[in-house]
């Protein structure tokens, strides 16, 4: 549950479908609103400003076609003329609203003025911008789809770019409205140092003051992988939860609370430390659930449950973080758990596993490493330095897996411990490579599963794998009265809901994590790669990921090398 823009400003700190029966059928139809217009009724947007006057539109497009109108501009005309990427839009905006520069001037620019280099034009110059918030309409370059790829394999392409692009604005969105003030996030970028107030601030302290904000809320609602999967696994076992008392750590806005009320628990407890837990008792209140669930403020390590009730039957949580345990939010759980999960309780999810692979990823290493190499003329290969000992969080293609996974470590929330948190792995990785390629990097992603007894899942179970865009058909929408049981929720056996953060499903807002390596891999079909990954807390941040790979190469029918390369990460 985590979120960060490394690559716009430094370091950030931070489903399935139930089957319907055919009486139901009928009023299901009688709306089209589905989960985007849940999600877009949820969030109200502010009034977009013209970026040459005072004059303010209920939206961005009423916006754009007032300044093309009136000030003879065009924004996504320009941004296409002298080739913008996200970053370069966004600078453009807020270098036009904070030097009030003219249409005419702003027609003039080349692409190549010092400012599209600079952090300080991507610090919103209006708070909550509209204009900094809306996804713009990509068109393919020619660079990037070459006239003699087949149609195909262009849209393949067309949809992994839009999906990237989708999932920047989404993360910029949160820089935008999240908890760090102006004049601190400014000094960050200078270099100097942070005013006394947020001096002294402990891993815990920083960590909640996150989750605060809106925006951040908004992107994991937005995630239709994760919350389509919580909601199916909730509304799909109403024998789990009828008359259940439940508990729900790190409740956020309270979404999965009010999925657990939906499902028929008695009472529901939503625990949070964040001052969001303010803003859930509202949502709470506003959707008439107050008698159900109740929000406690704190941690969960130190809050007591209210006088006679000492267990609880089902403990739900989104606690995932990149690489699955970025954040350490699983030892929260874990403590829940024992203090208050009764003996046969059930937790939500119930085991994840942590998938290492070998990967492509030259595209990301030319975005994000070689690039460096020739900005505008100049080297710059020197910002790079860093990027090999920095985990990586992108998103590729299901094309860029040069090997099948290898499960590093199975978590069976219900047994793990906080101690076997920090572990080591050997693993096995042969190459599935076609011809002779190049491996960039180890990726490791995570799949999770929701098993209503609580159990581990079949060996051989795969996770759900997501191909397109989810509906919503669970749960009322746009102030509707709520939908009659399906009678799939009906079945009183209940079923095993999953997802994958893996290249080939959907992306989510985790999206996956490269280890990119300084000395590529050759690899053929057959190469072998071996080692041992280890993983634990950082001592200097709690919450963040040290990460040591050991690896050793074997060509298809060789020996094994000798050589064993070591390479150290962190995950933050």
């Amino acid at each position: 549950m985590s979120y960060r823009i490394k690559s716009f400003v430094g370091r950030d700190p931070d489903g399935q479908s139930s089957q319907v029966d055919s009486s139901e059928e009928e009023d299901l139809n009688d709306d089209d609103e589905n989960w985007d217009d849940w999600v877009s009724d949820s969030l109200v947007q502010p009034p977009c400003k013209s970026l040459f006057d005072d004059t303010s539109f209920p939206s961005v497009e009423e916006t754009l076609r007032y300044d093309e109108t009136t000030h003879d501009f065009n924004l996504d005309r320009l941004c296409s003329k002298i080739s913008l990427d996200i970053h370069g839009r966004i600078r453009l905006i807020n270098y036009i609203r904070k030097n009030k520069i003219s249409p005419a001037d702003a027609q003039n620019l080349s692409g190549k003025e010092t400012f599209f280099l600079s952090d300080e034009y991507l610090i919103p110059v209006i708070e909550s911008d509209a204009l900094l918030q809306v996804q713009p309409d990509w068109s393919e370059s020619e660079d990037e789809v070459s006239e003699n790829i087949d149609s195909d394999r262009k849209i393949l392409l067309l949809q992994k770019q839009l999906a990237a692009s989708k999932q920047e604005l989404i993360e910029y969105r949160r820089l935008v409205t999240r908890g760090i003030d102006r004049e601190n996030l400014l000094e960050v970028i200078d270099g100097t140092e942070p005013a006394e107030d947020s001096k002294g601030e402990d891993d815990d302290g920083h960590y909640f003051r996150s989750y605060a904000e809106n925006e951040i809320h908004a992107v994991m609602i937005q995630d239709r992988v994760r919350t389509s999967t919580y909601a199916s696994s909730i509304l799909t076992n109403p024998a789990l939860f009828r008359d259940a008392i439940v508990l729900d750590v790190g409740c956020g806005t309270g979404i999965l609370s009010m999925f657990a009320a939906q499902a028929g628990a008695r009472h529901v407890f939503a625990v949070d430390a964040s001052d969001i837990s303010e803003r859930a008792k509202r949502i709470i209140k506003a959707n008439c659930l107050e008698d159900i669930i109740t929000v406690i403020e704190g941690k969960v390590e130190e809050i007591n449950l209210p006088e006679g009730i000492d267990k609880v039957d089902i403990i739900i949580s989104e606690w995932m973080g990149y690489a699955l345990l970025y954040e350490s939010m699983l030892d929260s759980v874990l403590c829940a758990r024992d203090r208050f999960l009764k003996p046969g309780g059930v937790l939500a999810p119930s085991q994840c596993k942590m998938n290492l692979a070998l990967c492509d990823a030259a595209e990301v290493s030319k975005e994000r490493i070689e690039s460096w190499s020739d900005v505008y003329g100049f080297d710059m290969s020197i910002m790079a330095e860093g990027a090999y000992g920095e985990a990586m969080i992108d998103v590729v293609g299901p094309e860029a897996l040069f090997s099948e996974p290898f499960v590093i470590k199975d978590l069976l929330i219900k047994d793990v411990t906080a101690r076997q948190l920090d572990f080591t792995s050997e693993f096995t990785l042969t190459s599935t490579a076609v011809k002779r390629s190049k491996v960039n990097a180890f990726i490791l992603y995570f799949d999770v599963f929701f098993d209503p007894t609580g159990q581990a899942v079949p060996e051989n179970f795969q996770a759900h794998i997501v191909k397109e865009a989810l509906v919503a058909d669970l749960w009322p929408v746009g102030g509707k009265p709520a939908p009659k049981r399906r009678q799939s929720i009906g079945k009183e056996k209940g079923e095993i809901a999953s997802f994958t953060t893996g290249p080939h499903s959907l992306p989510t807002h985790w999206k996956q994590t490269l280890f990119m390596l300084r000395d590529p891999i050759p690899v053929v079909e057959g190469t072998v790669v071996t080692g041992t990954f280890h993983c634990r807390k950082s001592q200097t941040n709690s919450r963040e990921l040290d990460v040591e790979i050991h690896y050793r190469v074997q060509e298809a029918g060789e020996y094994q090398s000798n050589t064993v390369i070591v390479q150290l990460f962190k995950v933050r």
